[in-house]
């Protein structure tokens, strides 16, 4: 009879375990935290993820229906598990995904991520993965994709930010900074650190592409320079040249002259001279220069 009696109170135990043990799966599965390490185990299976803050109130409101979400999951045996990103604590995450509003919903299917914006209710989001809508829902480009090249870079970025962010609390807190001396110090920092990026960046340009020596040019120029010279010394003995004859020609009119003034002029002579007037100006023109 005392066995009897005992088997009542170990079955009650048992039920009572069961309870325990469902209840703590189904705030373990509502409440599986996301951060920077773990955060691909979302890239296997099924995830309805949200990410959150607790200063946030409609983030509170969601709260109960996530977890009922959650829990309706695993009574009706979905493969789907929910999760949650608290982007004051992992802010990377929240530039990877791009959360630009609080709270935000991806469902995520096999590595295919899509935002989730259908009534926040447990019947809808439920509906949502039982009766596949997703599919109505174009997925996240590849290259705006968490797990992409430049969405690592932004995650970079955005967890950079946040280390700023706290420097900044640092210095006005522990150190009584005010705020405009803060963003001095960061000023001044912004600037130095652009200097010295870019003393680096043209170092490695001349490594890269080191500049090259105009040779053909150098050479080009000088022969342009002594072919010019050459035909600036033409022009000179070309000048002395016509200035030579001028000079010849001036003497012999001159000497003509003055002995056709102290004689008579034969008719002969007169003939001929006036056959010498009548030439063309040409025979004593300066021949054309070059052109430069």
């Amino acid at each position: 009879m005392a066995r009897l009696r005992e088997i009542p109170q170990v079955l009650h135990l048992f039920l009572y375990f069961s309870v325990i043990l469902c209840c703590f799966s189904n705030v373990v599965s509502a409440n599986y935290e996301l951060n920077e390490d773990n955060w691909k185990d979302i890239l296997e299976g099924e995830w309805m993820v949200e990410f959150y803050a607790p200063w946030c109130p409609a983030c509170t409101a969601l709260q109960p229906a996530w977890k009922e979400l959650s829990a309706q999951a695993s009574k009706k045996s979905l493969r789907m598990k929910t999760a949650g990103v608290d982007v004051t604590t992992s802010p990377g995450l929240s530039g990877r995904f791009v959360v630009t509003a609080l709270p935000t919903i991806f469902h995520v299917i096999d590595g295919e991520f899509r935002q989730y914006k259908g009534p926040r209710d447990t019947d809808s989001m439920l509906g949502f993965v039982q009766q596949q809508r997703w599919k109505q829902t174009e997925p996240t480009p590849a290259w705006k994709a968490p797990d992409s090249l430049q969405m690592t870079l932004v995650a970079e970025f955005f967890k950079l930010s946040q280390a700023l962010r706290g420097v900044h609390n640092m210095l006005m807190e522990q150190y009584g900074l005010p705020t405009w001396g803060s963003y001095l110090i960061f000023a001044v920092a912004t600037i130095f650190i652009g200097a010295l990026l870019g003393l680096v960046l043209v170092c490695v340009i001349d490594q890269l592409y080191p500049p090259k020596r105009h040779y053909a040019t150098d050479k080009r120029a000088t022969g342009d320079t002594k072919e010019k010279s050459d035909d600036d010394h033409e022009l000179l003995n070309e000048d002395l040249v016509d200035d030579a004859e001028a000079t010849s020609d001036g003497e012999k009119n001159s000497a003509s002259d003055t002995s056709e003034d102290e004689q008579p002029k034969p008719a002969s002579d007169a003939k001929a001279e006036s056959d010498r007037d009548e030439k063309p100006a040409e025979a004593r023109k300066r021949r054309p220069r070059k052109a430069d």
